[in-house]
């Protein structure tokens, strides 16, 4: 094998994660729905014809289950033979595709220089055409094994057309997948040119060692951790099916360069759309790490593969077909949760308190009467993020797993016939404590009379029962709701509201859980309080809820 030194090897991953990172950009610019061209609820990746991560770009951290899923399946379901240039697959299925949830569809394109694969370009959007709930996978909507969506180049017209017949909304799911098509060609374009540069030796040569250096420097991070056992759990406040609290369990395993993440004792799958497959159980460790270790090791397969993960097959981190899988974000970012918390244990230096620990979001549906067209507005909503130790947490963001921009108000009352009443933060959510956690979001709808029929299909936020928790004294985070009021009144409040059909006026109002504190009140903090309350920026039931006694 050709011999490459480190200022080649550097030079080369960085021309290929600007590859990934260039491709991102032409998904969002060419994207047809505003969850993809304003949201930019999209990922991609580059990866080595042996299915490895070469290159991970910066977007939503729970993507990489599907996209690394899908390469598995492909690796695992197709000769290499029977790969062609000009091939694109596409899939979306947890339990046959590679995925984590149904409306992520990845395409993945394979790559060849000079007859010889050479990589795979692959990417995934969300496809926010409609939002199936049930006691199965089955009641989610359509599911794709990895198949063929182009060979050899042509389209696959019988597979394209059968994809297209299950979407309400055809023209926006042909232009989102043409545009990710274009991304995959792109990527595909700028590796051969890159090959044509440094030459195809020195490009093998480099996806060898590139994993090898990610693989070394994971462990000699891993290595510097005490040894031991650390552990802890925490709950979400129900399965999303009226049923109860859920549990998830870590023990995290570190012995010299070796690290085990072991989630047994974690609630059973259920009949909710929380159950988690695999893939995105390790996408959320891999997060994890990758936030908590040193942050030059390259986000690569050569770094994953350093790290063990476990669970109990058939619980709620580790779903068996046919559990339902549509909300499965919700309980990633309890799995960070946990890993964070289990870290703590270790040095609570090392992470942040607990952060708002959703994946909130609106799902509304219906007809626009200005276009006599169906119309679905789908947004996640941040939240706050939790303090350090030395400085307080960010307010209004996504936290963990989640990495969706916000979609302007303008765009949104421009797209739908839908108004937004309220943006603004949730005061005094932020956890109380020496450095105060962040503060959550307040946002509220209105449907307006441009709507023919309009449907909360779907809604749902975390933390409305238990409170983010703090650290080293800090307080708890405030906590999440989601209301809906007619004609000035309250008539509905539940934190994960399904199939609400609405009328004309009728505002749905949700306030994000805010994030825990870092350290205990001082009393210089208190004289700060004390200024505030006198002030109105808090109020006595705050500093109850908070635990502070001025």
């Amino acid at each position: 094998m050709k011999e490459i030194n480190s200022i080649t090897l550097e030079i080369i991953s960085n021309g290929i994660t600007s590859i990934a990172e260039q491709m991102g950009v032409i998904l969002a610019k060419t994207g047809y729905s505003t969850n993809i061209k304003e949201r930019k609820d999209l990922s991609v990746a580059v990866f080595s014809p042996e299915g490895k991560l070469l290159s991970l770009a910066q977007h939503i951290p729970l993507h990489f289950s599907s996209l690394s899923g899908a390469v598995e399946v492909l690796m695992k379901k197709f000769r290499k033979e029977d790969i062609h240039d000009g091939d694109v697959f596409i899939s979306n299925d947890p339990y046959s595709g590679g995925g984590s949830h149904l409306p992520d569809l990845v395409l993945l394109k394979p790559v060849f220089y000079k007859g010889e694969l050479a990589a795979f370009m692959v990417n995934t959007g969300h496809h926010a055409d409609k939002s199936r709930k049930g006691p199965t996978i089955y009641d989610e909507g359509l599911r794709i094994p990895l198949v063929k969506y182009y060979s050899k180049g042509e389209p696959v017209q019988d597979v394209i057309d059968l994809i297209l017949l299950n979407f309400q909304m055809k023209y926006e799911r042909r232009g989102d997948l043409n545009a990710q098509l274009i991304t995959n060609q792109f990527g595909a374009d700028k590796l051969v040119e890159l090959i044509d540069k440094i030459g195809f030796d020195t490009y093998k040569a480099f996806c060898t060692k590139w994993l090898e250096y990610g693989e070394k420097k994971a462990r000699v991070a891993i290595s510097e951790l005490p040894d031991g056992e650390y552990c802890f759990e925490d709950y979400m406040d129900d399965d999303g099916a009226g049923g109860g609290k859920v549990t998830i369990k870590t023990k995290i395993t570190i012995k010299g360069d070796k690290i085990s993440f072991d989630f047994s004792g974690s609630s059973p799958q259920n009949k909710g759309p929380h159950n988690c497959v695999p893939c995105a159980l390790k996408a959320t460790v891999y997060y994890s790490m990758l936030s908590i270790l040193d942050s030059t090791i390259p986000a690569n397969s050569g770094f994953f593969d350093s790290i063990e993960v476990k669970a109990e097959e058939g619980s709620i981190v580790w779903a068996q077909e046919p559990a339902p899988t549509s909300d499965r974000e919700t309980t990633t970012q309890r799995i960070a949760d946990v890993i964070f918390g289990a870290f703590s244990k270790m040095d609570p230096k090392l992470v942040t308190a607990a952060g708002n620990g959703a994946m909130s979001y609106f799902f509304f549906a219906g007809t626009d009467k200005r276009s006599n067209n169906p119309y679905v507005y789908v947004e996640t909503i941040g939240g706050g993020s939790g303090a350090r130790f030395n400085k307080d947490g960010l307010d209004a963001v996504h936290v963990h797993m989640t990495n969706t921009s916000n979609l302007p108000v303008e765009a949104l009352e421009m797209e739908y016939p839908l108004m937004v009443e309220k943006y603004a933060l949730s005061e005094n959510s932020g956890g109380a404590g020496k450095y105060r956690g962040g503060m959550g979001i307040v946002r509220t709808i209105r449907i307006l009379e441009d709507s023919a029929d309009s449907m909360l299909v779907s809604a749902a936020t975390e933390r409305s029962v238990s409170k983010p928790w703090g650290l080293e004294g800090g307080q708890g985070g405030g906590n999440a709701s989601i209301k809906i009021y007619r004609d000035g009144e309250l008539i509905l409040e539940n934190a994960k509201p399904r199939n609400i059909v609405l009328k004309t006026n009728d505002i749905v109002e949700m306030v994000t859980a805010g994030a825990g504190g870092y350290g205990p009140v001082s009393e210089r903090d208190k004289e700060t309080l004390r200024r505030e309350l006198r002030e109105g920026i808090i109020d006595e039931n705050w500093l109850k809820e908070a635990g502070v006694e001025l």
